[in-house]
This record gives C-alpha cells, structure tokens and sequence, in this order.
C-alpha cells in the first residue's frame, strides 16, 4: 500500500491512494480465514468448508469490505503520521474504474485541511462589563405590570357599553338551521372580550352590549373547525347579558404580593430586584461577549478553509431568504445565490468558530453530562406535554445533541477567556444598557 501526495497548495490537499492485488488478496484470505470456524455449508461440518468454496460463495462481498477498510485504513494512517485535520469530509473517488478482481485498486483523496490558529494573548484584550441597579423606578414599573395581570373585574356604570378589555356575564344558546346544537349553550358565563376565547367574529358581536341586553350574534363556524359538524356552518348565538365588568388593576399591597408567591409586598419588591439584575446580567454578557468576539476578529488573522466558507454562507443566505419569506415552508423555493456580505459574515464565523474550538481543545474545555442534561431540560420545557418525546428524541439524534452542546461549550471558551482579559465594571444607566444591545441586534 502507498500514499503519493499530488496536490500540496495553501490548505488544498490531494493524494493517491494505492493498494496492490496481493495485499488485498491477503486481506480477503485473512477474513475468510477468521469466519472459517462458523460457517456451515451443505456437506461439509461447521468449520470444515474448503477455503475453495469460501472464497467463491462469499468473496465478492469480502472483497467489497476489504476495499473499503484498506482504504479507510490508509486514509486514517496517512491523517495521524500527517497531523492534518480534514474541514469537510474528504472527496474520494477509484482512479482506474475499469477495475477489475486481480487488479491494483487505486484512490484519488481530496480534502481541505484546517488551517494552524495562532496563539492569543488574551492579556492584551480590554473590555468593558456594563452593570446595571435595578432603581426603585425599574421595581415600580415592574410591580404595576403585575398588577394589571393581576387584575379584577367590577361593574360598571348602569347602562354602560361593553368595550373590548370588559369582561361580560351573559347566557347564551347556539344555533345552526333553527336548532340548538350540543356544547353550544352555558347560563352565567364570563368572558374578556378581544381574549380569542370564541370563534372569530362572536366577541365583536358583544363589543357595545350593556346589562339587561338581548341580542343575537351572526357568526360562521371556521372551515377547519374540530367539530366537522358545525365547520363552514352559519350559527345563531342567542345571548342575555347580565353584566358588564370593567378590568381593575390589583392594589399593589402585601395581598397582591402573597398572589404571586411572597410573604409581603417588601418580599416582592427583593424578588423583582434579583429578577430584574439577572436579566440586566444577561443582556450585559451579551454585549461583553460581542466586545470579545470583535477584538479577537481584529487580532488574529489566518487563511480559512474555502469550502467551510462557502457552506456557511450558503446558510446565512437561506436563514436569511427564509426571514424575509415566512410564508414560504420547506426548501421548496428557487435557489438562493449568495451575496458578498454572505461571505464576509461568513468568513468570520468560521474563523471565530475554529479559533474558539482550538482555545477550547487546548484548554480542555468540557461540557459536562449535568450541563447538557441541564440545557436539554430547559429546551423541552417549551414543548409542554410533548416534553418527554423532545427529550427522548435527542437521545436518539448525535445531530441535535451537538447542537445542544455547541453554545454551551462556547460560552465556557468564552468565560475561559474573560478569565484572562482585562474586563473593567463600569455602572450604566438600563438605558444605556438597552442601547448598546439595540446596537448587537441592528449589526
């Protein structure tokens, strides 16, 4: 077996691959030999069929897999004595395809290396940390907020028109062709109108209605409604109306507070402050971390692999033609060329990706078992009752599960990195703060 090198420029690479008729002649006989033992064949014992009728009963298949391992083989051996590491998987194809049994197999390789990153002196990096109070202002702002989630409803006015927000008591009956229909009346039932509660175009039917009322509201039953007897139908709602309720934030005092789960108001008002500082702490990182990310852009330049480039531009370009069309479902659109500012996003996330894959690998960078399981838990919590199933699904997809992982291990590269840099707290204002993560999302 030998490996000629035949292309050697920038990060290209080019080889061919040659395996002579004897080798894999003798690797054919050495795996025939070693299923000797368990194969049975009509007229002979277990063990005992002549190599003769081995080789021609199942040679050819043994044939096929000791290609493909010879050249594995090499392919391997050639990558670990070399060092080189592959950007995509490499391109292989037989040289001689009028190969023929008893013929030398030959295989032209190709592939793109990945480039030597420099080292970094991370040292030399400065930063800001914005950090951000949470004022008595921000706590106030928060605490009306609940407050109107915390809402009641009263009375209003005798004689006052419901408006959209009110909350309206009324009976009600249903009725398609003359004749009330099942699930379609309820006596003393409250409803929020402009919530959605029922089929489109009741609720406005209710906009305007005062206590005492007697009105009928004129609707149609969606064509894609669950209940296929009543979908596309025109209805009749007969409804009564006893009141009509206007919403009322909650009082702001320790009754309020012990709603939503705190001894007392002042309790409440701590729970807020935290909460509030967590959310000023994530939104500062973000913008540390974009700071990083642009000085070690600036700082460190070496050549990329042409081929990861343009398969990241390929994609920013179809995330980005999808933004623009979400009507449009699938891959089923013409093809989306890419553009030079495609390209150069892309190329600096490639060399950001790489550069922080090898501060991570040097480093030692570990996502741990509890993490992932941490981050996979707070995914499947937005899928509600169908948690168990996204989770049992990444188990069973590698694909998903480094999606998963690879965030995390960035984010511990990047802490690695903030380690070492020379990061200066500075406190801002939250408009200040606001701002400068407006700017992250406009770039």
């Amino acid at each position: 077996m030998s490996v000629k090198e035949t292309l050697n420029e920038g990060l290209k690479r080019g080889y061919e691959i040659t395996i002579t008729a004897a080798e894999l002649e003798a690797t054919v006989d050495g795996k025939l030999k070693e299923a000797q033992p368990e194969v049975e064949m009509k007229g002979f014992r277990k063990g005992k069929v002549p190599m003769a009728m081995m080789k021609k009963q199942f040679g050819p298949k043994v044939l096929g897999e000791a290609m493909q391992e010879s050249v594995d083989g090499a392919m391997n051996k050639h990558l670990e004595e070399s060092g080189d590491r592959p950007a995509m998987q490499p391109e292989m194809k037989m040289a001689n395809e009028d190969w023929k049994e008893g013929d030398d197999v030959v295989v032209t390789v190709s592939y793109e290396a990945l480039p030597e990153v420099p080292e970094v002196d991370f040292s030399g990096i400065k930063l800001e940390k914005m950090v951000v109070k949470a004022d008595d202002e921000s706590v106030d702002e928060a605490l009306t907020s609940l407050a109107a989630t915390a809402q009641n409803f009263e009375d209003r006015k005798k004689g006052s028109k419901a408006k959209d927000g009110d909350q309206v008591v009324f009976d009600f009956l249903g009725k398609v062709d003359g004749e009330a229909f099942e699930g379609g009346a309820a006596e003393g039932h409250a409803l929020v109108l402009g919530s959605g509660q029922f089929i489109p175009g009741f609720e406005e039917g209710l906009v305007g209605v005062k206590a005492g009322d007697e009105i009928n509201v004129d609707v149609t039953f969606p064509e894609q409604y669950n209940a296929e007897h009543l979908a596309g139908k025109a209805a009749v709602f007969e409804c009564k109306i006893h009141n009509v309720l206007e919403p009322k934030a909650a009082e702001i005092n320790d009754e309020m507070a012990k709603q939503f789960g705190a001894e007392d108001l002042a309790g409440l008002k701590g729970q807020i402050s935290e909460k509030l500082e967590e959310e000023y702490a994530g939104a500062s990182r973000a913008v540390t971390k974009r700071g990083l990310l642009d000085a070690l852009d600036k700082k460190v330049s070496f050549e990329l692999p042409p081929s990861l480039v343009e398969a990241e531009a390929g994609q920013i370009a179809h995330q980005l033609w999808h933004e623009d069309n979400p009507e449009v479902e699938g891959h089923d659109h013409p093809e989306i060329e890419t553009t030079k500012e495609h390209t150069k996003l892309a190329e600096r996330r490639v060399k950001l990706g790489l550069l922080l894959a090898e501060i991570g690998q040097k480093a030692e960078v570990q996502v741990s078992d509890a993490e992932f399981t941490q981050a996979v838990m707070n995914q499947a919590r937005q899928y509600g009752d169908q948690a168990r199933q996204f989770f049992e699904f990444v188990q069973q997809n590698p694909q998903m599960q480094q999606q998963i992982r690879a965030p995390l291990f960035e984010d511990k590269v990047v802490d690695h990195v903030l380690e070492a840099a020379s990061l200066k707290e500075k406190e801002v204002s939250k408009d200040d703060l606001q701002k400068a993560v407006e700017a992250l999302e406009d770039e």
